[in-house]
């Protein structure tokens, strides 16, 4: 063993190698054992030797402390020796950080082995990187050594380059090399366990708790619930039912009863309907059943140019009300025929909205206008009439039907139709049923005969007229031989004897002669010619059971037998039938024999089978009424209103 010596180098490398602070070699064997640098923070330059049985490496202990980084400690495996010339050795390369007092001197100690005892070879050294802590303080205060040009050679084949260190701190994320391949992005699943997913760690998704969670010791807290799907409407209401039932205050029960019923109204609805007052299957029938149907029962036309479908109809099309009226109009005929719960059901629904649309009008145009008259619609007109059809169709006999007929008339007296057309009909109709009303009526008597009702400015010929005896005068000797009634009766009631007076006498007489001389319009031999003739012969009957006593006759029953007659020559599916049951009653209230009674009796079968209107088995009643008191008291048969009266009944027969 050879005695041990030092060497102190020089404090500054120059063109020949020396370090820039001392440097202390301690020697044992011929063999470097240590290393003692002293001197300020410089980062040691290892010598190279061109010694191979003296190559330095294998192991290294560095020691050191700095005021910048702290006190680091790097400790390399066995076979990791310092850089050569060709990699200079980095700074903090490997080295691990340790919290101690900074000092103002910094120490190094190397430990050097032979190469032999190393186990790879110093080409296969690869530095191991670690990143700095984000809280390290001092990196601005690192100095970096001195530049040297590389251009210059050393002076010496063993000396080191010193070459300049790389600032800044390795790169995280390294660049990726051109050439390789991307990584392709994969989406991320959301049905992992609550644990695994907070923990942002790939789950396994074993049920009931993952393996993944037991395997790092850690609780599995289970997965979320499933989630139905829901529509935003379905939402709106379970969060609205869900508050609703947690017992709020009033006030705020309020506000979210608001809060849904605005945002129900944000969701679209459905379509609306075309046509108001057409709005489910059953008003579809309705509508076929009016137009196919029933319009023919209601005038003399039963073609397309009846008013029913050419005036009424179109109108509806534009009016809520009147479209309820005509379909309860239908529905009530309809469910006579077909007694279904769903046709009287919806009948009902139509007759409410007309009504509550009818009265809405009227006050509506009262309360907002000095003179409602002159703004009353049309539609609503013809609406109390329809109203007043229904009746017919029920078969009431309670005087349902003067409400609607003093609607009528106070609208038709204060106001003017605009529509022409409509005017005409409207008018007709009317008179047509407010004079066959008289018939069976003490207290009602018809405008006509006060003259507050005109009729239009031009009167149109007969045939075209709707009804049968407003425009070809014969409704008007009615009206007269009911004043008459109304006289006669007056004197009998005050004791008069006679009870008919030369006045009244004269009168009937001078309606007798009109009779004579009135001739139908209608050409000869056709079904409106023999319903006309029909009419004539109901009125002289009309105007005989008047004046002249009551028992029988062989001029009553000439007239009765001849009615009849004309009756019979009517086609099954003549259009007059839907107007024949006012003349029938007359020729029935007349019929003192009994073949005239069976006769009578069959032609309200055929009135029944062709129109099925519901009034037709009151009138019948009322008949079979006056002939039970033909049968036993005589006298008293010609005043059938008073008999009407008695059996408590008021309806109306056309």
């Amino acid at each position: 063993m050879q005695h041990s010596s030092s060497f102190v180098l020089p404090p500054r490398i120059d063109s020949h190698g020396s370090l820039p602070f001392p440097v202390e070699f301690e020697q044992h064997d011929s063999t470097f054992s240590s290393l003692t640098l002293s001197g300020p923070a410089a980062m040691p330059e290892t010598p190279s030797s061109t010694d191979d049985s003296q190559s330095h490496g294998a192991s290294v202990t560095t020691d050191y402390n700095s005021d910048d980084l702290g006190s680091p400690r790097a400790e390399s495996q066995p076979g990791h020796g310092p850089a050569t010339d060709s990699a200079p050795h980095k700074p903090g390369a490997g080295a691990r950080r340790r919290s101690e007092p900074t000092q103002s001197s910094t120490a190094f100690r190397f430990t050097v082995i032979s190469a032999r005892d190393a186990d790879i070879s110093m080409q296969d050294v690869i530095p191991k990187v670690e990143e700095l802590d984000e809280g390290a303080e001092g990196l601005d205060a690192i100095k970096p050594s001195e530049p040297v040009d590389q251009a210059e050679p050393s002076s010496s084949a063993g000396a080191p380059v010193n070459v300049p260190r790389k600032r800044g701190r390795p790169r995280k994320h390294p660049l990726p090399v051109p050439g390789g391949q991307a990584k392709i992005a994969k989406g991320r699943s959301k049905t992992g366990c609550i644990t695994c997913r907070r923990r942002k760690k790939k789950c396994d998704e074993t049920k009931p708790a993952c393996l993944n969670c037991q395997k790092n010791a850690v609780v599995c807290e289970g997965y979320p619930p499933k989630e139905i799907w829901k529509s935003g409407k379905q939402k709106i209401e379970d969060g609205m039912s869900a508050l609703e039932n947690a017992a709020y205050p009033g006030r705020v029960t309020n506000l979210l009863q608001a809060v849904r019923r605005t945002s129900l109204t944000a969701v679209p609805r459905g379509l609306p309907f075309l046509i108001d007052g057409i709005e489910t299957d059953v008003d579809r029938r309705f509508l076929d059943h009016f137009v196919y149907d029933f319009s023919r029962v209601l005038t003399l036309i039963n073609d397309d140019s009846n008013p029913f479908k050419e005036i009424l109809l179109p109108m509806a099309t534009q009016h809520r009300g009147l479209m309820h009226s005509l379909m309860c109009l239908s529905g009530s005929h309809l469910s006579a025929l077909e007694p279904e719960p769903r046709f009287k059901e919806r009948k009902h629904y139509h007759f409410d909205r007309a009504i509550t649309d009818l009265r809405e009008n009227i006050n509506t145009t009262s309360s907002n206008v000095k003179e409602p008259e002159l703004l009353i619609e049309d539609p609503i007109i013809a609406s109390t009439l329809a109203l007043c059809l229904n009746t017919i169709c029920e078969g009431e006999t309670n005087g349902e039907y003067r409400s609607h007929m003093d609607a009528a008339r106070y609208l038709l007296v204060t106001q003017t139709p605009r529509n022409e057309k409509f005017r005409q009909f409207i008018i007709e109709f009317f008179q047509y049923h407010e004079i066959s009303n008289s018939l069976t009526c003490l207290d009602r008597r018809p405008v006509h005969a006060i003259g507050d009702l005109r009729l239009p400015d031009f009167v149109p010929q007969p045939q075209a007229g709707v009804f049968l005896g407003i425009f070809d005068g014969l409704f008007s000797h009615i009206s007269e031989i009911t004043k008459i009634r109304d006289r006669i009766r007056q004197r009998h009631n005050e004791g008069y004897e006679p009870a008919i007076d030369y006045e009244t006498l004269s009168e009937a007489v001078r309606i007798d002669s009109a009779l004579r001389v009135w001739e139908p319009s209608y050409p000869p031999e056709t079904a409106n010619w023999y319903a006309a003739q029909l009419y004539r012969q109901s009125t002289w009957v009309y105007l005989y059971r008047t004046i002249r006593p009551s028992r029988p006759s062989e001029k009553i029953s000439q007239v009765v037998d001849d009615g009849l007659a004309f009756l019979d020559q009517l086609p099954l599916d003549a259009g007059a039938y839907s107007i024949m049951l006012m003349p029938l009653f007359l020729l029935g209230c007349a019929s003192f024999l009994e073949r005239q009674r069976e006769r009578v009796m069959a032609g309200f079968d055929t009135l029944r089978a062709y129109s099925n209107l519901r009034n037709i088995e009151p009138a019948l009643t009322v008949v079979k009424k006056v002939w039970e008191v033909m049968d036993t008291n005589i006298e008293d048969s010609w005043d059938w209103e008073k008999i009407i009266n008695k059996m408590h009944m008021d309806f109306l027969i056309t």
